[in-house]
């Protein structure tokens, strides 16, 4: 009982020091350069690497959810979203864009498991570095810096247009929203996943919802999140939507990702032997805003969105 009691204390001595440092040291939105700086940063350290694999996102769990491996269930995560936009019926050569590709996970699996011919961008110049260290040079994926909001490729480049979690980090949704269809030929595929608030033109954040939303936004540089219903629309107010834009929720079958991830630094003890106490104090401060994910997501404050689009063909 006394080990019991003192591993306790231990415990909540830890989380303490996590939300004390949480609260100090805040990563607001303040430009693109933030963002590039905080994944600049994680990566260069390699801790959310060790912890999150190759896949800097949720996983798929199941319908209905069920236990699994924490970086088995970030491949599946893939693999379901293929099934899910259809893409697993294109043939190999299919051109994709992987907008906000981390260090190039969902980029290889394209390429290695479908045959695609994959260009992943991110922000971040230290993963663009990281993702071409990781891909073999047989795969045809290549990796570069690029700006979601004022992408580089001209109109009409893409058979496909590839996004997981990007959304949440765009401060400008309708731009984010008309520059991944720009880029997408006619007849081509949008396929996105990402991290949403619930709809609050029909209910409004109440007064514990506003501050924990608030929390969200500030501690991983987030400028806002979209709705389910509001990025749906902005795709379609883009003109250049085939029809009307699918979507899905695909909270129930992510959402234990959120308590495997902080399961992971009990799970896996040599990450402090191979971090120290700096990667320590670094991973507690993560754990806070994990767990207001986790509640977020649980009491409906957030929704985890998957939406599919097809371009237009221009008229004659």
């Amino acid at each position: 009982m006394s080990l019991f009691l003192w591993a306790l204390g231990l415990l909540l001595a830890a989380l303490a020091l996590g939300i004390a440092i949480y609260l100090m040291t805040a990563r607001r939105y303040q430009s693109a350069n933030s963002v590039a700086t905080s994944y600049d940063e994680w990566t260069e350290d390699g801790i959310l690497e060790f912890y999150w694999g190759e896949h800097i996102h949720l996983g798929h769990y199941g319908s209905p959810p069920r236990r699994k491996d924490f970086l088995a269930a970030k491949s599946d995560f893939v693999h379901e979203m293929v099934r899910w936009s259809g893409l697993d019926k294109f043939p190999p050569g299919t051109t994709v864009l992987d907008v906000g590709c981390g260090i190039g996970g969902s980029s290889r699996i394209l390429a290695r498991d479908y045959g695609f011919a994959v260009t992943g961008i991110t922000i971040s110049p230290q993963q663009v570095k990281r993702a071409q260290q990781l891909t073999p040079p047989e795969l045809n994926a290549r990796f570069q810096v690029d700006d979601a909001m004022a992408l580089s490729f001209p109109d009409a480049s893409f058979d496909v247009v590839w996004s997981i979690e990007a959304g949440p980090h765009m401060p400008d949704k309708a731009i984010f929203a008309k520059e991944l269809m720009r880029v997408l030929k006619p007849g081509g595929v949008l396929a996105v996943a990402d991290w949403n608030q619930r709809d609050d033109r029909k209910k409004p954040l109440n007064f514990w919802e506003k501050p924990v939303m608030q929390q969200l936004l500030d501690q991983w540089a987030h400028p806002a999140f979209s709705s389910i219903e509001g990025f749906s629309e902005l795709l379609e107010a883009t003109g250049l939507v085939e029809g009307c834009v699918d979507t899905a929720d695909w909270t129930k079958p992510t959402l234990p990702s959120w308590l495997d991830s902080i399961w992971q630094g009990v799970a896996r003890p040599d990450g402090l032997v191979r971090f120290g106490l700096p990667g320590l104090i670094k991973s507690l401060r993560e754990v806070p805003t994990l767990l207001l994910m986790r509640l977020a997501f649980g009491a409906g404050l957030c929704r985890f969105g998957m939406f599919r689009a097809v371009r237009a063909n221009p008229l004659p």
